[in-house]
């Protein structure tokens, strides 16, 4: 057997990885050959101690194939992986908010004669221009709080929305809140009349640069179908995983007496322990994604990616600690990626489980990203998770 030993499939590596100039990233490639004959790495010959062998190789394109080979008196043994190189990597963040539609039930309400006036959007806008945020909300079409339908959302501020679609992005989440977890079990037609209804709104009263394809769905859970619409919609990063996977629901007692018919809760609150992951989740791809934050799939041709905190589920002194812990791990596995998300009902004092300060939470996970960290904001949805350096 030959195996390659400090390489993952789908492993994504930058200039902490390696040696890295305007042509290459020499990376250095190790592993263990059983037979102790000699091996090659992508036609090199890699130096032999043992059974250990290793060898330093460039990587000259955006995607990869590193193949170890042996001869030996059986024939030929080999593995081959795929590795992505983040050419010109530079530390960059993603920052997205769930779940809004509070936000336009009130704009047509209240009907503001700026947008920006509204208390949401005016924090969202200081946040760009103290920290350079650019943030995507996740959008519902329907309110399950109040009846309203993003139709009815007037299309009277659409010039100051364009003027701002360099930092603020529209997405699809789901049609509605409720019920949980909506494309796990959904067609293609229904993701598909979901999308198109949003995209149709956005555009209607926000512009067509202000419209964006969805890096992750209500509840992140998707069913294959699902998923295959998305990636040809142009999908490049989607967050966590696609396959169903342990998450909480809220428990009865915390939804609202009118939402409870609608709240279909299917999971209990179960503690994901180390046993649990091997069933509901992959468990070393769990460890994996914990280091390095994302991995590439070369068949599907999708990056996923972790989120470092969903801001309303911390307390704010919760946030620095995490995040220091966060740089740590990020500091020494060459991690140059971060995401992170909030909801938008925490920020509405009509909601609820309304959370007063829920924009010192979302104000302070910007900060750490972008001052402490040295992030620049993008979009993944651009380039490689929003480095576009193999676009030129």
């Amino acid at each position: 057997m030959i195996c390659i030993t400090n390489l993952r499939e789908g492993a994504v590596l930058n200039h902490h990885h390696g040696k890295e100039d305007s042509r290459s990233l020499t990376i250095r490639v190790e592993g263990i050959c059983h037979y102790g004959t000699p091996v090659k790495i992508n036609g090199i010959a890699a130096d032999s101690d043992g059974l250990h062998f290793s060898a330093e190789i460039p990587l000259t394109e955006k995607i990869n194939t590193v193949e170890a080979v042996t001869r030996t008196a059986y024939g030929e043994f080999s593995q081959k992986m795929t590795v992505v190189w983040d050419k010109k990597s530079f530390r960059r963040c993603s920052f997205y908010i769930d779940d809004n539609i509070f936000l336009f039930t009130e704009l047509a309400k209240q009907r503001p004669k700026r947008a920006f006036d509204h208390f949401y959007l005016a924090f969202l806008k200081e946040m760009n221009e103290k920290y350079g945020l650019k943030v995507t909300l996740n959008c519902f079409y329907h309110n399950d709080h109040e009846e309203f339908l993003l139709k009815d959302m007037p299309d009277v501020w659409k010039s100051e929305f364009e003027d701002n679609a360099h930092w603020l992005k529209f997405a699809l989440h789901a049609y509605s809140e409720f019920p949980d977890r909506p494309y796990i079990e959904a067609s293609k037609k229904q993701f598909l009349d979901d999308y198109e209804l949003m995209e149709k709104e956005v555009t209607r009263f926000a512009g067509r640069s202000s419209f964006i394809v969805p890096q992750l769905l209500h509840w992140n859970n998707i069913s294959p179908g699902v998923a295959e619409e998305l990636f040809k919609l142009g999908a490049n990063c989607y967050s966590e995983a696609l396959r169903p996977r342990l998450m909480s629901s809220p428990p009865p007692e915390d939804i609202p007496e009118n939402l409870r018919s609608s709240a279909i809760r299917t999971e209990v609150n179960i503690p994901v322990q180390e046993c649990m992951a091997r069933h509901y989740g992959f468990a070393e791809e769990i460890l994996y994604m914990n280091k390095h934050n994302l991995i590439f799939d070369p068949e599907m041709k999708i990056f996923f990616y972790r989120d470092w905190i969903i801001c309303n589920l911390l307390e704010l002194d919760q946030i620095p600690e995490l995040f220091k812990q966060v740089l740590s791990v990020s500091d020494q596995y060459g991690n140059d990626v971060f995401s992170a998300g909030g909801h938008e009902q925490y920020s509405f004092p009509g909601y609820f489980n309304y959370q007063p300060d829920h924009f010192a939470k979302l104000e302070t996970t910007t900060k750490l990203m972008v001052e402490n960290a040295g992030c620049r904001p993008v979009f993944f949805q651009n380039g490689l998770l929003g480095n576009t350096a193999w676009n030129n």
